[in-house]
This record gives C-alpha cells, structure tokens and sequence, in this order.
C-alpha cells in the first residue's frame, strides 16, 4: 500500500504517521527541504489517475455536497457514479 501526495503535504511527521500505518511513502520533497527525500516516480505518476477521477466525481453535484447522510447510501451512490463514469 502506498499514499499519493502532492509537495504541500511534505512534512516529517506526515511521513512518519504514514510510516506507522506501514503504507509506503510517495510525496515529492518540497523545495524548501535541504536534503531531498526520495521518492518512486513511477508510482507518483498513478496520482494524476486518481486526481481526474475525483474531477469527474465532483460533476455529480450529489457527491461534491454529500447530501446522503448515512455512510451505506453515499458509498452506494460513489460506486454508481464510479460505473457511470467508467462506462463512458
């Protein structure tokens, strides 16, 4: 398991929550930093996947405002938008 983020969320205590989760790391080192941390660039470059799926989730005005109020109903309905989407 890995988590995808962008620069803004470099920080070492991030990176170390994440570290206990035992996920792997993929966070591209801000330019502030004064020794770069690695990261794999070919897994970081899955997070453009999975910034246009929330693109095209967000068009379905139901979940961008979350009207469903029980959490059953709103992951019924991402999994429906997630078909329609994949449809298409």
């Amino acid at each position: 398991m890995a988590v995808l983020a962008d620069k803004a969320y470099d920080s070492n205590a991030l990176r170390a929550r994440i570290q206990d989760m035992g996920a792997t790391v993929v966070i591209p080192s801000n330019r502030s930093r004064k020794i770069a941390i690695p990261h794999d660039a070919s897994i970081y470059k899955h997070r453009n996947r999975i910034e246009r799926c929330f693109s095209r989730l967000k068009h379905w005005r139901r979940f961008a405002t979350r009207y469903d109020r029980r959490t059953a109903h709103f992951t019924g309905f991402v999994h429906l938008a997630a078909a329609m989407i994949w449809l298409r």
